[in-house]
């Protein structure tokens, strides 16, 4: 009996940290934009932490962007030496030889 008992308590103990978690106000909790606003209303910030800090979010998201830019290019670039030597029946690292040959010339 007290195991069942102890086994009951155990499971409401988990579901209790389980939703408190999922209704936290702990920015690794935030998915979407309205749980991320409740965090930052809890840092209850001034208005000039909230620029600063909207400041320092766009240059990341700026930053990721251009990485991922740079990405896709690198990506595309690939996609076109490997087009080539498919072509030219050459390796891919034969093209990459061969034009580094012609970049230095």
């Amino acid at each position: 009996m007290t195991k069942d008992l102890d086994l009951q308590s155990a499971i409401a103990a988990l579901d209790a940290y389980g939703y408190e978690k999922k209704h936290s106000t702990d920015l690794e909790q935030a998915r979407n934009k309205q749980q991320m606003t409740r965090y930052l209303k809890s840092l209850d910030f001034s208005l000039r932490r909230l620029k600063l800090l909207q400041e320092a979010v766009n240059e990341l998201v700026e930053e990721t962007q251009n990485n991922l830019h740079k990405q896709e290019q690198v990506q595309t670039f690939k996609t076109k030496v490997i087009n080539l030597s498919r072509e030219l029946n050459m390796s891919y690292d034969e093209v990459l030889v061969y034009m580094a040959n012609q970049g230095s010339k």
